[in-house]
């Protein structure tokens, strides 16, 4: 990293402490379920226009995108970080400040609205000081991130812009992860009707909950495949009417997954031997897919290592540690399936993430959106 942009980056978070940690108050308690950020575009795209954006859109899928020297013709790259957060609250979030300040407590507060918060202030920069870049920049408040919204919202984006995003960055989790890996995985409600009956009088008769304890039973025999870390998971299961009735019908949630598509495909393929194993003239079992989020494609290895080099340089350099690659499953999922170059990257320091006892150090803010800069400016001409 070249030692002027690093210094800017750091000047100018420590110029906007104070506007930085109010953006972050306000974020915090605006509610932002998948599929329902649309209180928090509206604050998001209104925010980027008093900011000086001249050309930002909400599209389709709820993802505000701020074009920055963006001609139509050039190669984008994307700088990104979700909106949406993990739990379905639909009034005011709560917000707690402790420790003097030092701490600040909110559902989502590090998963996402921090990240976010400290792209939209780097951005902030860009607009402020019509920074010229080498690409045309698109930044991107996007949807659909967490649990069943299965990255929607970035799928919009490729789907419409893919043919020119060459390089993609997201914001998310916490300092040090640098994410150029990712995990895949399949998500499925899985569905037994059957006879049921009288618990006395039909004893004997076939059982949903039954049906389903041998499918549980069946599927924690697979013998995993080898290479990249694969798992699986049955979430819930319920059914049945009343302690005196034989079950009629039966569901659970069960997912796997793998940061290689030809371990999801395996685990496919023996899932549906299963259920086809305990089908029968008396019992249907129905799949309804919930969920896919697909792992790598077909990467340069070349490629991605220099991209992603160039992240981790910034992270040694901005936050003096060195950079964690676990694969994780993150926006970067979508470009990474694609083949395009993709990191995620945390910007924060905090913990207990997808919970309401959520946290971060509000001073940590400082140094995310150094290196949220940083990265920017790396496109500077």
């Amino acid at each position: 990293m070249r030692s002027l942009i690093k210094d800017i980056a750091l000047r100018y978070a420590r110029s906007a402490q104070v506007e930085e940690l109010d953006l972050l108050r306000t974020l915090a308690q605006i509610p932002a379920p998948s599929h329902h950020e649309e209180r928090r575009a509206r604050f998001v795209r209104d925010w980027f226009e008093r900011a000086g954006a001249q050309h930002v859109e909400v599209d389709s899928t709820k993802n505000v995108i701020c074009h920055i020297n963006d001609d139509g013709c050039r190669p984008i790259v994307v700088f990104a970080a979700h909106m949406d957060i993990a739990f379905d609250d639909t009034g005011a979030l709560p917000l707690e400040e402790e420790d003097g300040g030092r701490v600040l407590r909110a559902p989502g507060v590090g998963d996402n609205t921090a990240n976010l918060t400290n792209l939209l202030m780097a951005t902030k920069y860009l607009l402020t000081n019509s920074v010229a870049t080498e690409h045309s920049v698109l930044v991107v408040a996007n949807s659909c991130e967490e649990g069943l919204g299965n990255l929607d919202g970035t799928k919009a984006l490729f789907q419409r812009y893919g043919n020119r995003i060459t390089e993609y960055r997201s914001f998310d989790g916490y300092f040090g992860q640098c994410t150029n890996d990712a995990v895949g995985s399949h998500r499925f409600r899985i569905s037994c009707k059957t006879t049921g009956g009288h618990s006395f009088v039909d004893f004997g008769n076939l059982s949903a909950i039954k049906v389903l304890a041998d499918v549980i039973e069946g599927l924690y025999e697979v013998e995993l495949p080898l290479g990249p870390k694969t798992t699986f998971n049955i979430g819930t299961i319920a059914g049945g009417t009343t302690i005196n009735s034989i079950a009629e019908s039966a569901d659970m949630l069960y997912e796997y997954r793998s940061s290689l598509d030809s371990s999801l495909e395996y685990m496919r393929l023996y899932l549906d031997e299963i259920l086809a194993r305990y089908s029968g003239p008396e019992v249907t079992i129905e799949l309804k897919t919930l969920g896919i989020r697909p792992g790598n494609g077909e990467l340069d290895n070349e490629i991605i290592n220099e991209f992603t080099e160039k992240s981790d340089d910034a992270i040694r350099e901005i936050l003096d540690m060195e950079p964690d690659h676990s694969p994780f499953s993150t926006d970067s999922n979508i470009p990474l399936s694609m083949g395009i170059a993709a990191n995620t990257i945390g910007t924060v320091r905090g913990g207990s993430p997808h919970t309401y006892e959520e946290w971060i150090e509000t001073k940590s803010l400082e140094s995310g959106l150094a290196l949220v800069l940083a990265l920017m400016l790396g496109y500077a001409q």
